[in-house]
C-alpha cells in the first residue's frame, strides 16, 4: 500500500502545472541502493552526501536538512529520541527544539519549510516518507500531507526513479538521496533537472563527488531564487565534467577505508622503526647515532608516503609496506647522500613542500591521505586536518634550525627572518581558504615561527648559548604572531572569496555570542577527544613521555647547545605544539602526534651531539 502511495504521489508530483513556478521532489531511496544503481537513471548526476558529523541516525541527517546546519553529536545536550512515522506534526518536536537551542551553535529545526513558505513556496510530505518527513517539518512541528506542494519528499524505489526522472533541461529539480544507515557516513545521491549534467560537488567540499546533507537546503532555496538563512551553513550544490560512476565509487571507497586504516598503519610503522633501531643500536652500539638519525629521518617522510598511497589508493597491507618500507629507505637514501643536520632540513622539507605544492593545485591526495581532513567524519574536506597541522608545526621550524645549522656563517638578523619567513609562508599556504583551510595552522605555524626567531635572536650564533635578553618577547610574540597571521589569512579570503571555515564560522559570525558559540564548541569537542583518548594506552606513554623530557630538560638541552639554531628551531616547535593542543578542538590528538614529532626530532638532536650526555 505505501509503495502504491508513494508511486501515485511520485506521478503527480512531477507532472508540472500550468504555472510555470519550479518544482522540487526530494526522494528517499532503500539502504541497499548503490551508485551503480543511481548510475541507471537517466539524466541523474552523481555524488555521495555526508550525512553528519560522525555516526549519526537517519532522523538527525533529515533534521540536518530542514535546518541546513549541523554540528558533531557530541555537543547536543542529548540524544535525539526515537521517532515513530511521522503523520502531520513531528511527534516529541517541542523536546527536539529545546535540544537544538541547547546546543552551542545557531540550530533551527523547520528552518527550510519556513522559509520556504515565507517566500510563498508550500512544502509537503506523502504518507510513505515516514520519518524523512522531517526534511519538510516547519517551525512549529507540522508536516502537511499531500503531493500537490512545490517541494515534496518521497520514499519510492529505484525502479519508479528511472521511469520519473525529469529531463536534464527541466524546470523540475529531482534530489535523490539512499536512506542514511547506521554506521555509514556516507551515502549515495543523485540530482537531475536543469543545471545538472556532471558529478554532484559544493563549495562546503571543494571535491567532486561529494557534498553534504546541509547543502540540500540551499540548493533548495537558490532553485528558487530564495536567500538562504543566515542560520544555514550548506552551499548551493552544482555539477562538475561528466557523470561518472566509477570516480564517485572509488572516492567513497577510499573515504570509508581511511578511519579504520589510518592507526594501523601509522602506529605499525613507527612500532618497526623503533624496533629496527633499537636492534641495530643493540647488535652495533657504534651505528646507535646513525640508528636515532634514521628513525627520526623515517617519521619525517612518513606524510610523504601517506601522499603517495593516496595516489595510488592499494589495499591495507600494500599501503602498510609503502610507508613502512618507503619511508624507511628515503631515510637510507637521504642518510647517504648528506651528512649532519642537512638530511633533517631535506626530510622536513621535501615532505612539507609536497603538501603545499598539493593543496596549492587542488589536488584530491592531501584530503584522501590517512592524516588528511578525513572528509568521511563530515567536518574538514580540503587542505589539511589538524594531523597534519600537529606534525608540521614540529617540521617547520624544525627543519629551518637544522638548516640554519648546516651552513655556518648565519647572522642573527638572517636566522630571524629565516625563521619568521618559514613561519609565515607555511602558515598561509596551509590556512588560506583557497588552499590548506586550516585555521588552527595560521595559529601554531606563526607561532613556532615567531618564538624559534626570538630564541635566535637572543644567542650568540658562533658560540656558546647566550642568557635569553628578555624573556617577555617570547610571550609576546605567541600573543602577536597568531594575530597577525589570522588577520593576513582573513585579507586573503576576503580577496580571493576563500569562502572557507574562517570566513563563514568567524569573520561572518552574527555577534559575540556567536563566537562564544564557537569557542565553546571547540572546547568541548577537545574534552571529548582527550576522553576518547584517555582510553587508550599510546595516549598515556606519550603522557609519560613528556613528563620525563621536562624532567630531563637540563640534560636535553646540554645536547642542543652546540647547535643553538637547532635549539631555537625546537623550543619553537615544543611552544607550537603547546599552543595548537589548547587552540584545535581534538587537543589529544594534537599533543600524541605534535610530541611524536619532538621526541623525533629529538632522537635527531642527540645524534648529532657530540656527547651521550
Amino acid at each position: 500500500m505505501a509503495a502504491a502511495l508513494a508511486a501515485g504521489a511520485l506521478m503527480c508530483g512531477l507532472a508540472s502545472p500550468a504555472s510555470a513556478q519550479p518544482r522540487v521532489a526530494i526522494e528517499v531511496l532503500p539502504p541497499q541502493t548503490t551508485v551503480d544503481d543511481l548510475a541507471t537513471v537517466p539524466g541523474l548526476s552523481l555524488g555521495v552526501m555526508s550525512t553528519g558529523i560522525g555516526d549519526v541516525p537517519a532522523e538527525q541527517t533529515y533534521l540536518d536538512i530542514s535546518q541546513g546546519a549541523r554540528i558533531d553529536d557530541a555537543l547536543y545536550p542529548r540524544p535525539l529520541p526515537a521517532l515513530p512515522p511521522i503523520w502531520m506534526h513531528v511527534p516529541h518536536w517541542e523536546g527536539i527544539v529545546s535540544r537544538a537551542e541547547g546546543a552551542p551553535a545557531q540550530i533551527v529545526p523547520g528552518l527550510l519549510a519556513s522559509s520556504l513558505l515565507g517566500g510563498g513556496i508550500r512544502s509537503d510530505s506523502v504518507p510513505a516518507a515516514e520519518t524523512a518527513a522531517l526534511i519538510v517539518a516547519q517551525r512549529n512541528g507540522a508536516v502537511p500531507i499531500s503531493n500537490f506542494g512545490s517541494v515534496t519528499v518521497f520514499s519510492t524505489g529505484i525502479g519508479l526513479l528511472r521511469n520519473q526522472a525529469p529531463g536534464p533541461t527541466s524546470d523540475e529539480l529531482l534530489i535523490a538521496f539512499v536512506e542514511p544507515s547506521p554506521g555509514r557516513e556516507t551515502t549515495p545521491i543523485g540530482i537531475a533537472g536543469s543545471g545538472f549534467d556532471g558529478n554532484l560537488t559544493s563549495d562546503s567540499t571543494r571535491t567532486d563527488g561529494y557534498v553534504l546533507s546541509t547543502d540540500i537546503a540551499a540548493t533548495i532555496l537558490r532553485r528558487f531564487g530564495l536567500d538562504v538563512p543566515e542560520q544555514m551553513d550548506g552551499e548551493p550544490i552544482r555539477s562538475n565534467g561528466a557523470v561518472d560512476s566509477d570516480a564517485v565509487g572509488d572516492l567513497a571507497d577510499r573515504m570509508e577505508v581511511i578511519p579504520d586504516r589510518r592507526s594501523p598503519v601509522v602506529i605499525l610503522s613507527l612500532a618497526a622503526w623503533i624496533l629496527a633501531a633499537a636492534l641495530l643500536a643493540l647488535v652495533r652500539p657504534v651505528f646507535r647515532r646513525g640508528a636515532l638519525a634514521w628513525l627520526a629521518l623515517a617519521f619525517a617522510y612518513m606524510p610523504l608516503m601517506l601522499l603517495a598511497g593516496a595516489a595510488i589508493e592499494p589495499g591495507a597491507t600494500a599501503e602498510g609496506l609503502l610507508v613502512g618500507l618507503g619511508a624507511a629507505a628515503l631515510a637510507v637514501l637521504t642518510l647517504t647522500l648528506v651528512r649532519g643536520w642537512w638530511a633533517l632540513a631535506i626530510a622536513c622539507a621535501i615532505t612539507v613542500v609536497a603538501y603545499a605544492v598539493d593543496v596549492i593545485a587542488g589536488s584530491d591526495l592531501t584530503r584522501l591521505s590517512l592524516l588528511g581532513p578525513n572528509p568521511i567524519f563530515g567536518v574538514r574536506f580540503y587542505g589539511i586536518g589538524n594531523e597534519l597541522e600537529a606534525l608540521f608545526a614540529v617540521m617547520v621550524p624544525v627543519g629551518m634550525g637544522a638548516a640554519l645549522s648546516a651552513k655556518s656563517g648565519w647572522g642573527r638578523g638572517a636566522a630571524i627572518g629565516a625563521f619568521l619567513g618559514a613561519g609565515t609562508v607555511t602558515a598561509l599556504v596551509f590556512a588560506a581558504g583557497r588552499f590548506g583551510a586550516d585555521v588552527g595552522a595560521a595559529i601554531v605555524l606563526s607561532v613556532g615561527g615567531a618564538v624559534a626567531a626570538v630564541v635566535a635572536g637572543s644567542v650568540e650564533i658562533h658560540g656558546r648559548l647566550a642568557t635569553p635578553k628578555r624573556h617577555g618577547l617570547v610571550m609576546a610574540a605567541v600573543i602577536a604572531a597568531p594575530i597577525l597571521a589570522l588577520a593576513l589569512v582573513a585579507a586573503i579570503d576576503l580577496v580571493s572569496g576563500g569562502n572557507a571555515h574562517l570566513t563563514r564560522s568567524v569573520l561572518d559570525a552574527g555577534g559575540a555570542g556567536d563566537l562564544a558559540d564557537i569557542a565553546q564548541r571547540r572546547l568541548e569537542l577537545s574534552a571529548d577527544d582527550f576522553a576518547q583518548a584517555a582510553g587508550n594506552p599510546l595516549f598515556w606513554l606519550v603522557i609519560a613521555g613528556v613528563f620525563a623530557c621536562i624532567a630531563k630538560w637540563r640534560r636535553i638541552d646540554a645536547w642542543l647547545r652546540p647547535a643553538p639554531l637547532a635549539r631555537a628551531g625546537f623550543l619553537g616547535a615544543c611552544a607550537a605544539v603547546a599552543v595548537g593542543v589548547l587552540v584545535n578542538d581534538s587537543g589529544a590528538t594534537f599533543l600524541v602526534l605534535g610530541s611524536l614529532a619532538l621526541g623525533a626530532a629529538l632522537a635527531f638532536d642527540w645524534a648529532q651531539a657530540g656527547t651521550d650526555g
